[in-house]
């Protein structure tokens, strides 16, 4: 049996017809760059997020850029987040030449400890950076709270928690929130493509400009912007796709609670999902200390495994050079050793997630 970490033919094949009828309409009507696919999808992603505004980029990266300079974050502001999430998170922080400042990780969620965010918070802090890690959504209550209290700005990284819900409330649960739609995330289009939610007007409208080149309207130009533009095609495969989001994350959370079962008993860490969380389990997260022995066990059984994150980026050498953070963040750390990815998606079988628990605990036998 080969097993892939993501198969995105499989989900493609149950939506092809309606795929290809959206893609031959952005084809007779020539609107290749935003048009109204994109504009009919930021208004459903707006409402499916219970926010006034979405407007759609070209990346998830490019989201969280514009999202920081539409907050008002300038040049040697600080900003914290945390060094154990995808490199996206940091490099749109030093994009506008603000200064990363990281906090440890909880070693159930992977996400921000609200413990330790008060310790990094200087006179230059202007904004946290929560990130929902693998589809766990972090403690909002407690980073919002130090928030109000120190005045600062609120960007949620939602770019693996799409459908995650905090409280029984989809993420973002404040005003601003970045998605990643890179065809392997939970709700993924056909090629690069990412999003900003958020309640507020001016935010929107800012961002709106800066994706276009800062234009206000054409060839008028009040900012310095950038090409940021999602496509007419992206537009279209998202709106597709939107339909059947709801149906695709219980799959996933079906296939992690039979994991779970699975492998309740066995020498690995499996996932929890907390009292106010709703897991959507963009990554099914093992840990174990035998981590890499384990992973060429399964990838010689034809089961592909994925290392999400394996070096945390205060570690990562143009980072350590550009940051100077001396600090030690040992959960983070320790997780970066122990983590292992399983396949994961929708159309996950019984009988393959059976297989994948077998071989796991072949391995431990043995």
């Amino acid at each position: 049996m080969n097993l892939p970490l993501v198969d995105l033919k499989t989900q493609y094949n149950s939506i092809k017809e309606e795929i290809k009828k959206e893609i031959d309409d952005v084809l007779e009507n020539t609107e290749f760059i935003l048009g109204r696919k994109v504009r009919s999808f930021e208004e459903k992603f707006a409402d499916y997020c219970n926010k006034k505004y979405a407007v759609c980029l070209n990346s998830g990266t490019s989201a969280l850029h514009l999202a920081l300079i539409a907050s008002g974050i300038k040049q040697g502001d600080e900003v914290i987040t945390v060094p154990y999430t995808f490199v996206a998170t940091v490099e749109a922080i030093l994009y506008i030449a603000a200064k990363p400042v990281f906090v440890d990780i909880d070693e159930i969620t992977y996400n921000i400890d609200p413990a330790k965010i008060e310790n990094a918070i200087t006179k230059k802090t202007k904004a946290i950076i929560p990130v929902h890690l693998y589809g766990h959504p972090a403690d909002m209550d407690a980073i919002v709270k130090i928030a109000q209290k120190h005045n600062l700005n609120i960007i949620e990284d939602a770019c693996q928690a799409h459908t995650a819900e905090y409280k029984n409330k989809k993420v973002p649960v404040t005003d601003i929130g970045c998605f990643s739609f890179y065809p392997g995330k939970n709700l993924g289009a056909y090629g690069e493509g990412g999003c900003v939610v958020t309640n507020d007007e001016k935010i929107a409208e800012k961002i709106k400009s800066l994706r276009n080149h800062g234009q206000k309207q054409r060839y008028v130009h009040q900012y310095i912007g950038y090409n940021y533009r999602m496509t007419g095609f992206q537009g279209a495969v998202l709106g597709v796709k939107l339909k059947y989001l709801d149906k695709w994350t219980e799959m996933r959370r079906k296939n992690a609670a039979l994991y779970n079962k699975m492998l309740k008993d066995t020498k690995v860490v499996i996932p929890k999902q907390l009292d106010y969380a709703k897991h959507v389990y963009h990554l099914y997260v093992i840990r174990t200390d035998r981590r890499d022995d384990l992973q060429k066990h399964l990838n010689s059984r034809g089961i592909a495994t994925g290392l999400h994150y394996p070096i945390p980026i205060n570690l990562q050498q143009p980072y350590k050079k550009l940051i100077k953070d001396k600090t030690s963040y040992p959960v983070a750390e320790k997780c970066a050793k122990e983590v292992l990815s399983l396949p994961m998606f929708p159309e996950l079988t019984q009988e393959q997630i059976k297989f994948i628990t077998e071989e796991i605990k072949s391995f431990f036998r043995n």
